[in-house]
């Protein structure tokens, strides 16, 4: 697994990611086992980059994570904390709480669910319209000198949040979704990051299972699944979104690949500095995921992509209506 640095000031990080999400049932039910041990196999492989939120399951990801790190050398996981999401019983959003104490109230939570003593790179999963973003990347620059945290970063924020939070401490890299089917990214959110040495951690790589090739219609319909509110994922949208798929399909089948596999090495083949973090639940589909590192993609590969998949041609958004307008990486 090849290794590369996290931006200009981040720590050295496998060139895929693990995102645990999933393995808390925002995708459906979700078995405990099978979760630790891809998390297992992702580290076996090589992924050191474990990333997760404190909202995911209510707790239940940390704690999966802090069971499956068990006994394992702390230095083997640089372990991603989102953060500032608050939920209520049903799992449902009620807001965004990014304030100084209340972060420093959230941290505790997470190192004991963990049970570490830091994380490696800790970050607001969204901008608090009520806390300005210097406030709470000034806390977060607190907790690294307490020795709680190694590493800031930012998660869905547009370009003028990322240079007002760079001003007041380093920031190793933005986590945002980034495919070929949500590209939104490339006209000013990137070049900002570039511009200023920050990395890319970008999840949803597969659109959450929808370019993945495994995908079919009527799936991802179950009480708590995400994908039944996805706009990507609806009636009156989803057999545009396949076709997508099939044109896709096709260029994979003629390298001899799965369209996982294609989806994923085209976002990586768009900069040293773009991590994918591949959102796998179960070992069978991390090492699809794995395969995606063979992939070498020339530039006649990359446009034969593109023009199969153009920028913008996917049917619907990638949050629902009500989501989008609260994310400053949509304004």
């Amino acid at each position: 697994m090849k290794q590369v640095q996290l931006g200009k000031t981040g720590p050295q990080v496998s060139s895929l990611g693990l995102g645990c999400m999933g393995m808390s049932g925002m995708y459906g039910p979700s078995d405990r086992a099978t979760g630790i041990a891809t998390i297992h196999a992702a580290l076996d492989a090589g992924i050191n980059l474990i990333d997760t939120g404190d909202f995911y399951g209510m707790g239940h990801n940390e704690m999966l994570i802090g069971e499956a790190l068990m006994g394992i050398d702390r230095d083997k996981a640089v372990i991603n904390v989102k953060t500032g999401a608050l939920r209520d019983r049903d799992g449902g959003f009620n807001g965004i709480d990014n304030r100084p104490a209340a972060l420093k109230n959230f941290i505790a939570y997470s190192l004991q669910r963990l049970g570490v003593d830091y994380i490696d790179i800790y970050r607001p999963a969204r901008l608090d319209p009520n806390v300005p973003i210097e406030e709470t990347v000034g806390a977060i620059a607190e907790m690294i000198k307490a020795g709680y945290v190694r590493h800031i970063g930012l998660s869905e924020v547009g370009a003028e949040t990322i240079r007002r939070a760079a001003a007041v401490h380093p920031i190793v890299d933005l986590q945002i979704e980034y495919s070929l089917i949500s590209r939104g990214i490339e006209e000013a959110i990137l070049p900002a990051c570039r511009d200023l040495g920050i990395g890319i951690t970008a999840y949803g790589v597969l659109s959450r299972g929808l370019i993945s090739g495994h995908w079919q219609k009527g799936q991802g319909t179950d009480k708590g699944d995400f994908r039944a509110y996805s706009p990507r994922f609806q009636a009156e949208n989803v057999d545009r979104n396949l076709a997508l798929v099939d044109a896709l399909r096709s260029i994979a089948d003629e390298k001899g690949v799965s369209v996982a596999q294609i989806a994923i090495a085209w976002v990586a083949a768009k900069g040293n500095d773009i991590i994918p973090v591949i959102g796998a639940r179960r070992p069978d589909r991390l090492e699809e995921a794995l395969g995606s590192q063979a992939v070498t993609l020339s530039t006649d590969d990359l446009a034969a992509i593109e023009r199969a998949v153009p920028k913008d041609s996917a049917a619907g958004g990638r949050y629902p209506e009500a989501m989008l307008a609260h994310m400053d990486s949509e304004t």
